[in-house]
């Protein structure tokens, strides 16, 4: 089954209150809105992107009544990393142009893709100089520094991946999410429920962002306290960087392509 917008929406939205509309109860938390009122959101689908990473904060953006707009290379299908596809709703020349945020999700072998993918770079940062909000989630920020998107800015990305940053020029810091201007970035996967209502309580207000968090039970109490390099200790997160070091090389040999693309 290929999920598109509107399926997935409403699949993942149902998990928070079964037996509800999601549309409907997107209301009773927020209340009513127009289409003038309903924020424009351009979420970034490519092939290996990690599920998580859109799950999260679409869910969260739905359930702020955003209007959500799944943006492809093309209209085709994309498998994510767990292998469940995504149909993206719109493509790079189709999708909206005056979308209030452009969101990119991280998937370190498609995002590796798609920071050596010029038409992508190129839509990324042709929206993202439009957009009122320029945000990632996990590794979807070195696409965003690919683009030209993070210079100047302070930022985040997955832990493995951050010293990349300021390849970019970015100033990268630990955290779960980092704001700086109309930059709004999340830390590794499971940081974009944490990402979404940072942004929920942006383009709506702080009440309504709680509201979703209490809806959604987010009140995270990991069994085991790994979650970070500096919790997990350095022999797990050597362990961790040996068997990823492949990819981990070629993401900085991308990213020094880029750098070289940015600098010319």
């Amino acid at each position: 089954m290929t999920l598109d917008r509107r399926h997935l929406a409403s699949l993942l939205a149902a998990g928070a209150f079964a037996g509800r509309d999601p549309a409907a109860f997107a209301q009773a938390i927020q209340g009513t809105a127009t289409s003038e009122q309903r924020p424009k959101v351009g979420m970034l689908v490519y092939p290996d992107m990690i599920l998580l990473d859109l799950a999260g904060p679409l869910t969260v953006m739905s359930l702020a009544m955003a209007e959500i707009v799944l943006v492809g290379r093309d209209r085709k299908p994309v498998a994510t990393d767990i292998g469940i596809p995504i149909e993206p709703s719109a493509s790079y020349e189709t999708c909206p142009r005056d979308l209030d945020v452009i969101f990119v999700p991280g998937g370190l072998k498609g995002t590796i893709e798609r920071m050596d993918d010029p038409a992508t770079c190129a839509f990324l940062a042709e929206i993202g100089h439009r957009a009122r909000f320029v945000t990632s989630v996990c590794t979807g920020s070195l696409l965003l520094g690919a683009a030209g998107l993070l210079k100047g800015y302070r930022a985040t990305s997955h832990w493995y991946v951050r010293d990349l940053l300021p390849l970019f020029g970015a100033s990268a810091e630990s955290a779960r999410v980092v704001e700086d201007r109309n930059r709004i970035t999340g830390g590794g996967v499971t940081a974009g429920l944490d990402f979404g209502l940072t942004l929920a309580a942006r383009l709506r207000d702080e009440e309504t962002a709680r509201r979703i968090q209490l809806v959604l039970e987010y009140d995270p109490k990991p069994p085991f306290a790994a979650g970070t390099p500096e919790k997990a200790g350095g022999e797990l997160t050597r362990d961790i960087r040996s068997r990823r070091a492949p990819v981990l090389a070629a993401a900085r040999d991308a990213a020094m392509r880029a750098k070289q693309r940015l600098e010319k």
